[in-house]
């Protein structure tokens, strides 16, 4: 949540009160706000996209990133924690000890709970929307065996699928299919 008694902080000092920080915190023009903790099932979601990612994306020059990384959205000065971040970005190829943050993502996945789900739905996916390599957002329903997936359709469209337990997510930008039902293993749905 926004501090009130704050004034506008520069993206240069976020980055650094951040880097110091133990709590994580998205930064939008100027403001900072505290994220909230994510559940065990939220973690075993996002946990399972990532190990499925990254087997898949192994033999190619793209990456898949978990949770702690940032993502910037320089057209509207921000800075947000995607739960999974996919890039085929080749200065992600050597990394530093340094490096936190992806500018240019082709796919990002946010899990869904009741205090995200509308933060994830309006606000990020308008600021995500402006990164022009983003092919694909999903959004994975935590409580409930439902995905939602919205793909770039043209320069200023979006298709929206909605999928179910017994379907199949398909991420056309990076050649993965993975049954639903195996994004939730473990999770207890």
């Amino acid at each position: 949540m926004l501090n009130e008694s704050l004034k506008y902080v520069s993206p240069e000092d976020y980055l650094r009160l951040e880097a110091q920080s133990p709590a994580r915190h998205e930064y939008i023009a100027g403001g900072i706000f505290a994220m909230t903790g994510a559940s065990l099932r939220h973690n075993v979601i996002a946990g399972n996209l990532f190990a499925s990612l990254r087997a898949h994306l192994k033999p190619t020059p793209c990456r898949v990133f978990i949770e702690g990384v940032k993502l910037h959205v320089a057209r509207d000065n921000a800075y947000y924690y995607p739960d999974v971040i996919v890039s085929c970005d080749p200065r992600l190829q050597s990394l530093s000890a340094e490096d936190g943050i992806v500018d240019q993502p082709v796919v990002l996945i946010e899990v869904l709970s009741a205090s995200t789900a509308g933060i994830d739905r309006r606000e990020k996916f308008m600021a995500y929307g402006k990164v022009a390599g983003l092919r694909e957002y999903v959004l994975i329903e935590q409580d409930a065996p439902r995905v939602e997936v919205l793909r770039r359709a043209g320069e200023v469209g979006w298709e929206r699928i909605v999928l179910d337990r017994a379907d199949t997510l398909e991420l056309a930008s990076i050649e993965f299919r993975l049954p639903v039902a195996e994004i939730y293993e473990g999770a207890g749905i």
